[in-house]
């Protein structure tokens, strides 16, 4: 059974500008993780597969492989904090919590469904996640589609 947060009432829906600042703040680790997997991809290119220099990252396969390691990466990382403990690093900052609407911590599944409709609701102009903007309970469409609600927590006493 997954876990279920505790005072749940003190918590409010999260509009759009702290949904912003937390993205921001992820966006930038997730920059960082995909430096780190690009250099393992041009040291495994190089040393594993003995590529020159001049070769690294061109061809078909080399691109893609790259672009998938950097997808993978990414979705590992929104779907190890979500299911773990509720919050991204970028989350914490900003005190947002994702959960189910029941206050539960989300499912290795919601948290799929989460960050690929949250991708792709970058694609309309960014609609999908100016959406809480327009929902009266201030969910965007990857909270819609996965069932969960991104909530602001109260300060620490």
């Amino acid at each position: 059974m997954p876990r279920r947060f505790d005072r749940l009432d003190d918590v409010w829906p999260a509009g759009l500008g702290r949904r912003l600042g937390a993205m921001l703040y992820d966006g930038l680790l997730v920059l960082a993780l995909w430096i780190l997997v690009a250099g393992a991809h041009v040291a495994v290119s190089r040393l594993a597969l003995g590529l020159p220099p001049e070769r690294v990252g061109l061809g078909v396969a080399q691109v893609w492989s790259l672009r998938a390691l950097m997808a993978f990466s990414a979705l590992g990382f929104f779907t190890y904090f979500w299911t773990c403990g509720g919050m991204t690093l970028g989350m914490q900052a900003w005190r947002l919590r994702v959960q189910t609407a029941d206050g539960h911590a989300i499912g290795w599944r919601q948290s799929l469904v989460r960050c690929v409709v949250g991708a792709l609701a970058f694609l309309p102009l960014g609609l999908g996640h100016l959406w809480v903007l327009f929902d009266g309970e201030r969910r965007s469409w990857s909270d819609i589609a996965s069932g969960t609600r991104l909530v602001v927590l109260p300060r620490r006493r």
